[in-house]
């Protein structure tokens, strides 16, 4: 169904004749490993500039670009880092071995003596959560130890600090779909895990200087940005009033849609800001960088439609009563949970058919 529908969106000679991007909250890879990936599924030429990872817009978070920030996840997360501007950067591992008594779950990677104490290791002043790491019980303790030592975890503090370091998390999706018959854990589930022992252990909560991917609005206005200067090189005179969001998930890729068309239709993108959080932790740089990019943007677009597809974590005839549904929110805690959001304007079967009904709206033969 994919191959069909990019057929539908390219011309003879296999370019594309509409803005495309793919957004995606995998962020484990580079863009460059996942343009190739979907050239190869889709049978027609991705660019790396079409490919929106998870942590994409962190480029724009610049204010914390010079800071020596401690990276978790897997894949090469120090080339995502510094491909991102970020210049210095301090992996899970190699805080794991400046420091070898932090991990001490494993009994086979504890240390088998007493190591001399570690000197000349940076100060940390700031996290960054690509995605699901391997081992969670190692990430999870060393990420608490760095929060709550202040950077230093060879050091003893007398009080828990806080607020805490600055944390950029990228991709809040609790789950997701592979080839297994039910949902797997997503980033959003380690999330979950940090948050809980964070608060059981120092009874606060644990706060994100930015939270991106999937539903957040600044990863779909990076989308729109993306998709305005392919429609420049194409050459497309017409401004673009309408974006299709199509995706297998109500909880990211619609919630996160239907998130943007609000943002799009209000007045005043404060007021849109104000209702996004519980809290005031992440507004001020999510802010910042929306109103960077509404520079950036020109102002046409009017509405984003969300298309929900039945072929990934969202099945048609799935057996769980509705009102479960509607009842148990999957989304992050620091987005309130509204159900008109998770309702995508319409439900097809899979994306050609989504991509067949975007053409009969904009009346394209």
């Amino acid at each position: 169904a994919a191959r069909r529908a990019f057929q539908r969106l390219a011309d003879g000679g296999g370019r594309l004749r509409v803005p495309v991007v793919f957004l995606t909250n995998a962020g484990n890879c580079l863009r460059s490993a996942k343009a190739r990936e979907l050239s190869q599924a889709l049978g027609l030429q991705v660019s790396p500039e079409q490919v929106i990872l998870s942590h994409s817009p962190l480029q724009l978070f610049s204010q914390f670009h010079q800071r020596c920030m401690l990276v978790a996840g897997q894949g090469p997360v120090e080339e995502n880092a510094h491909n991102l501007g970020f210049k210095h950067v301090v992996t899970i591992e190699a805080l794991r071995k400046a420091y070898p008594l932090l991990d001490m779950v494993d009994l086979s990677r504890r240390p088998k003596e007493l190591p001399p104490p570690t000197t000349g290791f940076p100060a940390i002043e700031g996290v960054i959560l690509f995605g699901e790491p391997v081992r969670w019980e190692t990430s999870l303790q060393l990420i608490i130890d760095v929060l709550l030592s202040n950077g230093n975890p060879g050091a003893e503090l007398q009080d828990v600090p806080y607020p805490h370091l600055p944390v950029l998390a990228c991709n809040m999706d609790l789950l997701w779909m592979a080839e297994a018959k039910m949902p797997r854990f997503g980033h959003g589930s380690f999330l979950l895990c940090l948050e809980s022992i964070y608060k059981k252990v120092t009874g606060r909560e644990l706060k994100y200087e930015a939270l991106i991917g999937k539903p957040s609005p600044v990863t779909y206005h990076y989308a729109q940005y993306l998709i305005q200067q392919q429609a420049e090189k194409q050459g497309l005179k017409a401004p673009i009033r309408r974006l299709y969001a199509v995706g297998d998930n109500p909880m990211s890729d619609i919630y996160g849609a239907n998130l943007y068309n609000n943002y799009l239709k209000s007045a005043q993108h404060s007021q849109v800001q104000a209702g996004l959080k519980r809290g005031p932790q992440a507004a001020s740089p999510q802010a910042e960088v929306s109103l960077e990019l509404r520079n950036e943007c020109n102002n046409s677009v009017e509405s984003c439609e969300s298309i929900l597809v039945c072929t990934g974590v969202y099945r048609h005839n799935s057996n769980i009563p509705k009102e479960t549904v509607e009842t148990v929110f999957h989304g992050h805690r620091d987005f309130c949970f509204d159900p008109s959001l998770v309702e995508a304007s319409y439900v097809v079967q899979d994306v050609d058919d989504a991509v067949q009904l975007a053409f009969k709206k904009e009346n394209w033969s």
